[in-house]
């Protein structure tokens, strides 16, 4: 039985036995063995571990282990890695728990005494799945990190606890088969290639070494975004899904006049999901009149898509029967969002009926690029469809991202700057995504500080891969630009005119009077500062260093962003040379606001609520 890299094999001499450096298990259905090497009842298995730091990574060793049989056959469930201790210095712990669940929890967490948290990487709900094979721990001292250096997704779980009334925080890598499988006498059971960090600063030292890793040796390769990627976008969601072709149209001279450059055309349109022509609200050759006002205008246009998933009842479905993913039992997966089915995403009918669509899309209906969308995006289940040409079930699992890369590919061929962004709503981005994308979105953040905690992980994993803030009307008070901007973050909004559509929600998005005064505000710092382009620079600590803080270097100045509910004291500005004198603004005040720092002593005094934004060169 072979599941991905994860195979019964011979003793092979490479691998030599070591003093156990970290703590493993092998869950077994007779016995759970965590000492080795283990003799009992004619049960005798060895660990043999190859623990290997990397010199281009300080701090990092790769763990590499395998079991081996020499007793009785055994029935092996799974196995754990890397086990690892935390002391805990105070009665909070700052923790990155990249998993996905239809909660959309922050991907950072506090952990107190009480904590526990499974974080599977595999399905959790039915929509909801996959993550970043990368678990945290950090405290003022400096922090831990464990995690998988694989090729693809594995259906890991990353335990974190800290039980009550002790003072160690535990967190390791756990993996279950599908089904057990047999372990004789004689075999070698190879595990996945796992590592543990030992670092400085917050999560995104940690993410950072992993990716850095990644790409440098899993075969990795992110996409350079697209100098479009970085301009801002208006969304026509404010008329939510009985918009207009009107309604779109009459709101676009507005949206160039305040400086928006892409034009995001949303969900309604379509039959149903799955069927993607017209509904019968539009006319033949209403998505071209649309691009080829966009156009007129000088902008460019996104299609919305909810790709690999296909409602009952389709045309497509009755046509096409083959394309659905199938789960163990025959049936098809239900996305609960969209009340769909999924379509595989490695099968070859589901690569030829979207090479159509995404004909229609860009060469027929001529967008420029895609808000590709949908939680149910990140993972899927095991596809035992047998039209899928799979190895191995798990293998749509695995694969899965590799869709979105045939779809860039596919929308280049049409568009050669195309923007392909991909959305997985709440989702803690599946890490294999991106090398499939050129533009990373916040992803219906719940609120601002999920906007800032999501650039800083995907400015450490990706940091020429353009990110976008989603709407400004999912930020706190619906007006937040500065937690866009102050993180490097390219600004959006919903906003509707002259007037809201009669039939969407009671939530209005109206552009008022105030509102347009904001935009334009907002639209001219993000204009004349260009911090989207800029470089991430992690010189504070998340949950320690107090206002939060973020800083992007841009065309020789540093801008730093504080954010708090209200804050007065002293702040430091980091990262400034000794012997020099700075000039910092008030870039973002109505009336900015500057003054002398001396890089001998960077500490400034600050009162402000929400947020203090300053420019120093």
């Amino acid at each position: 039985m072979k599941y991905g890299r994860f195979i019964l094999l011979s003793l092979l001499a490479v691998f030599t036995a070591c003093q156990k450096h970290y703590d493993d298990a092998l869950l077994c259905e007779e016995v759970e063995i965590s000492d080795f090497p283990y003799s009992h009842s004619g049960i005798r298995v060895e660990k043999l571990q190859k623990v290997t730091p990397v010199a281009e990574f300080p701090g990092l060793e790769i763990v590499e282990t395998r079991f081996v049989n020499h007793g009785k056959t055994l029935r092996v469930k799974g196995y754990e890695l890397c086990k690892t201790e935390m002391v805990a210095e105070d009665t909070v712990v700052w923790s990155f728990q990249p998993s996905s669940t239809n909660a959309r929890m922050d991907w950072v967490l506090p952990v107190t005494q009480g904590f526990s948290k499974d974080n599977y990487l595999g399905m959790n709900n039915c929509d909801y799945g996959g993550g970043i094979p990368v678990v945290d721990l950090w405290q003022k001292s400096g922090g831990q990190a464990i995690g998988l250096f694989e090729p693809v997704l594995r259906t890991i779980k990353m335990p974190v606890e800290w039980k009550r009334y002790d003072n160690t925080i535990v967190m390791s890598l756990r993996y279950e088969y599908p089904e057990a499988i047999t372990f004789e006498d004689g075999d070698t059971l190879c595990c996945f290639k796992a590592f543990h960090l030992t670092h400085s600063g917050d999560y995104y030292n940690a993410l950072k070494v992993f990716s850095d890793y990644m790409q440098a040796n899993e075969g990795i390769k992110m996409q350079p975004s697209e100098p479009e990627a970085f301009e801002p976008v208006w969304c026509a969601w404010g008329y939510h899904r009985m918009f207009t072709v009107d309604e779109v149209i009459g709101t676009l001279d507005k949206v160039a006049e305040l400086g928006f450059k892409w034009v995001d055309v949303d969900d309604g349109y379509q039959i149903a999901e799955g069927d993607w022509n017209l509904n019968s609200r539009f006319k033949a050759g209403d998505m071209r009149r649309i691009t080829d006002e966009i156009h007129k205008r000088g902008l460019k246009a996104k299609l919305w898509w909810a790709p690999l998933a296909a409602d009952p009842g389709t045309q497509i479905l009755k046509e096409h029967p083959e394309l659905l993913l199938r789960t163990s039992e025959w049936a098809p997966e239900f996305i609960t969002w969209w009340d769909s089915w999924y379509l595989s995403p490695v099968n070859p009918h589901t690569d030829a009926y979207t090479r159509d669509l995404l004909k229609m899309f860009i060469s027929d209906w001529n967008f420029d690029g895609l808000k590709i969308d949908g939680q149910h995006l990140n993972c899927c289940l095991p596809d035992y469809n047998e039209a899928s040409c799979l190895d191995y079930p798990e293998q749509a699992q695995e694969l899965m991202p590799t869709y979105f890369g045939k779809v860039l590919d596919e929308t280049r061929k049409y568009k050669p700057h195309a923007v392909v962004q991909v959305c997985p709503c709440g989702c803690a981005v599946n890490y294999w995504l991106l090398p499939h994308i050129n533009q990373a979105v916040a992803s219906d953040p719940t609120c601002s500080r999920q906007v800032r905690m999501k650039r800083k992980a995907y400015a450490a994993m990706a940091p020429a891969l353009a990110y976008y803030g989603d709407h400004v009307e999912l930020t706190d008070n619906a007006d937040d630009f500065a937690s866009q901007i102050g993180v490097g973050a390219v600004i959006g909004t919903k906003f509707t005119y002259p007037k809201d559509n009669p039939l969407s929600p009671d939530v209005s998005y109206l552009l008022t009077e105030e509102k347009e005064n904001l935009i334009r505000k907002w639209m001219r710092i993000y204009t004349e500062n260009d911090l989207a382009r800029g470089e991430y620079l992690n010189l504070y600590t998340w949950g320690f260093d107090v206002p939060e803080a973020h800083v992007i270097r841009q065309k020789g100045a540093m801008y730093y962003a504080f954010y708090a509910d209200e804050f007065d004291g002293e702040i430091e500005l980091r990262g400034l040379e000794k012997g020099k004198q700075y000039t910092a603004t008030e870039y973002t005040a109505d009336t900015p606001r500057s003054f002398t720092v001396n890089g001998d002593n960077p500490k400034i005094q600050a009162q402000f609520k929400r947020n203090y934004l300053l420019r120093v060169e």
